[in-house]
């Protein structure tokens, strides 16, 4: 796997289980793209309240797997609880900056509680496919953070400053701007990619 700094990294579906992971994920970049456009604060906000569901699902359930089989789990919970966690900062963070309307926030939940039942079940089914999935989520996420970053730097977006619990989560400098905060976004986004492709991977090679 690459490491966290390449941005560009796809990996290339290559079973059936991948394609259909593939596919949703594009299913998913396509209706983001229809009701937010080129509104990267918004988009974020919806991203990142999805993308903060799977570390939280995929932890309990490998807990539950490893209290079931009273064996270590290799450090799989930590590491999806964490992931759910940075995954709920980036939300409180793009919350101040975007500033969601009413029918937004509707929309979040409404979202959130179909994507989690969805992850949920497919978890149960494929743990395998639903890691496949995130890590394909991520690469949209990757890909969307990039794009808002160099509108940013052009000025299509205003260079906000950073909302304080982006300042202190990430130890940013007190005088950081929106680019500084998309940038630390966006290098977790890669991690989280890379980890759960990582994950895929070796699912692939044991059944666990």
């Amino acid at each position: 796997m690459p490491d966290s700094l390449t941005l560009n990294f796809h990996y290339a579906p290559k079973n059936l289980r991948d394609r259909i992971a593939y596919s949703f994920i594009r299913f998913l970049r396509l209706g983001a793209d229809v009701l937010f456009s080129k509104r990267y604060g918004h988009r974020a906000v919806v991203l990142e309240t999805v993308a903060a569901v799977p570390g939280m699902v995929g932890g309990a359930l490998q807990h539950f797997r490893s209290l079931r089989r009273m064996k270590s789990d290799h450090g799989w919970i930590h590491t999806l609880l964490d992931e759910a966690e940075n995954e709920r900062q980036h939300l409180m963070t793009f919350i101040h900056i975007a500033k969601p309307s009413q029918f937004e926030r509707v929309l979040v939940l409404f979202v959130q509680i179909i994507f989690y039942n969805a992850y949920f079940l497919l978890y149960l089914i494929s743990s395998r496919t639903a890691h496949r999935v995130v890590g394909y989520l991520e690469e949209e996420a990757v890909h969307s953070y990039s794009e808002y970053l160099a509108g940013v730097e052009n000025g299509t977006y205003a260079n906000v400053p950073a909302p304080e619990t982006a300042i202190t989560y990430w130890k940013l400098a007190s005088d950081a701007r929106l680019r500084d905060v998309i940038i630390a976004v966006r290098a977790d986004e890669c991690l989280h990619r890379d980890v759960n492709h990582g994950f895929a991977n070796e699912l692939d090679r044991f059944v666990r």
